[in-house]
């Protein structure tokens, strides 16, 4: 079987770019993450796996999309190649066939994944950086809360009740998906 694999960050980013690359292509089934790559307990990318069987390909748009960081990366390649599957990563032009040992590749994948885990720590200390003068120059607010906790605690009543869709308390509140979703999930854990 032919599989795509597909990751976003987050529930308000957008799978267009990536889907459009693996469009022409045809996949028997595509795994869709809308969560971090910080590691790889993701469900979609665990449900892939645990279906891959010997003769099985992944194609991902890019290597970064599979892993955020070397070991990672390093990791899952071997684990599919183990299972006798192949995987092929479109914009570096990389390809990993089971039991295909090519220096050059296993060279590039190494190389390009450390490239790819360090632009992310520069992002995030330039993140900090900035954050950090912006709070000296009292500037710096944070995300502030779009619900009161008496609101919050109504909208999860009424959702959890299924009195009112997630689509309509988004109406309500004038809040996004991401957030119904955020004020749900935050009220679970308190």
């Amino acid at each position: 079987m032919k599989f795509a694999y597909i990751r976003i960050s987050s529930c308000s980013q957008c799978t267009g770019r990536q889907e459009q690359t693996l469009d022409e292509k045809d996949f028997d089934r595509t795994y869709i993450d809308k969560c971090s790559g910080r590691n790889t307990e993701r469900p979609q990318l665990q449900a892939m796996l645990d279906n891959l069987r010997p003769g099985d390909s992944i194609t991902c748009h890019s290597l970064d999309r599979l892993a955020r960081n070397t070991f990672d990366l390093l990791d899952l390649v071997k684990k599919i190649t183990g299972k006798g599957c192949s995987i092929v990563f479109l914009k570096e032009k990389l390809h990993f066939e089971p039991g295909e040992n090519n220096p050059i590749s296993t060279l590039m994948l190494g190389i390009l994944s450390s490239i790819a885990e360090f632009e992310r720590e520069l992002i995030r200390a330039r993140q900090a950086e900035g954050i950090a003068i912006a709070k000296a120059k009292h500037k710096f607010k944070g995300s502030t809360e779009k619900l009161s906790s008496d609101a919050a605690k109504e909208l999860k009543e009424l959702v959890s009740s299924k009195r009112m869709s997630v689509k309509e308390a988004m109406k309500r509140y004038g809040i996004s998906r991401a957030s119904v979703y955020n004020y749900l999930n935050r009220n679970k854990e308190d």
